[in-house]
């Protein structure tokens, strides 16, 4: 690194999967896990497609979850080389107790109270098969511009925050290590046989990222499955000096894209798990007031001449 200072992941940025029904999705986010939706768009590499992304008030980076509707898909045959499981971060152990208690009330299929990541912990899945895990903040910090969505179905004391640990499944354990200590600067949190824990922020369950070795056939992608993860970055400018870097590493960077809502990078790393980097800003609030956030159909200016014709090919998402 020539003794050049590295700018530090700040935590997770989304995670993006895909759903095979963007109705049924929108319905579990926001009626049973009680996030806000806060933004109805398309995929833009492929606009027949929903891309909706549920979060805090804002959809603050660490707090987005993404979906890409993709009707057509098939299901996911689990496997290694795969993101496997995404932590949700909820204020306290009695949380968990509340949202035990709900799940059994809506039927969500969901496990017993057990621990996760050094963390009191509730697995669950959506109606896909995702799987997901509630995880006790237990009081730790989290970033301050992390907001509260105030009309969501779940009382305050109870809501999610943010996200957690990812998992990440992997044949060589060593190889992704090696790309979050050596060239993200990660830090190895805790070590057990065929498991580590990588913390982007030392002590820090926001910008955790769990490896699992497991051998094995690979994940085949479906419904319920994770297509990526995206890790924050300040601004365009950081982006450029971490394309450098990725490059320098011996990864072959995917081009730099402006998203609108942000910009970011895409790279694989040696197991094929997909990163994205991306930055902070501008957010979702670049086309819409708070207010409105997530009601309407918002698109990039690019693709704003084709609305009629995207709207016309979407089935509508109340």
């Amino acid at each position: 690194m020539g003794g050049t200072k590295i700018n530090k992941i700040a935590g997770h940025h989304h995670v993006s999967m895909i759903t095979k029904k963007g109705q049924q999705n929108n319905q579990f986010y926001q009626k049973v896990l009680g996030l806000r939706r806060v933004k109805k768009t398309v995929n833009q590499d492929d606009p027949s497609m929903y891309h909706l992304f549920y979060g805090d008030l804002t959809g603050s980076a660490g707090t987005e979850l993404s979906f890409f509707e993709i009707p057509m898909v098939g299901r996911t045959k689990r496997g290694t080389n795969a993101i496997t499981r995404i932590g949700l971060l909820v204020p306290s152990y009695d949380s968990l107790i509340y949202w035990k208690r709900r799940f059994e009330l809506l039927d969500v299929q969901h496990g017993e109270l057990t621990m996760y990541a050094g963390r009191d912990a509730l697995h669950f899945e959506d109606c896909e098969g995702l799987r997901l895990v509630l995880l006790n903040n237990n009081g730790d910090e989290v970033p301050a511009y992390w907001q509260s969505w105030d009309d969501s179905i779940v009382v305050a004391e109870h809501r999610i925050l943010g996200m957690g640990a990812v998992e990440m499944t992997v044949q060589s354990l060593n190889s992704l290590a090696n790309t979050l200590e050596n060239l993200f600067g990660y830090e190895l949190a805790s070590s057990k046989e065929n498991e580590v824990i990588y913390q982007s922020v030392k002590g820090q369950a926001f910008g955790e990222i769990v490896i699992v070795e497991q051998d094995g056939p690979k994940e085949k992608p479906g419904k319920g499955s994770v297509h990526h993860v995206a890790i924050r970055v300040k601004n365009g400018e950081e982006l450029r000096d971490w394309h450098q870097r990725i490059q320098d590493f011996g990864f072959e960077v995917m081009k730099i894209t402006d998203r609108y809502y942000f910009e970011s990078l895409y790279f694989r790393e040696e197991n094929g798990i997909l990163f994205e980097l991306a930055t902070d800003g501008p957010g979702f609030t670049v086309d819409s007031s708070i207010e409105s956030l997530g009601k309407e159909l918002d698109l990039p200016p690019f693709l704003e001449s084709k609305r009629a014709e995207i709207e016309a090919n979407l089935v509508p998402i109340e």
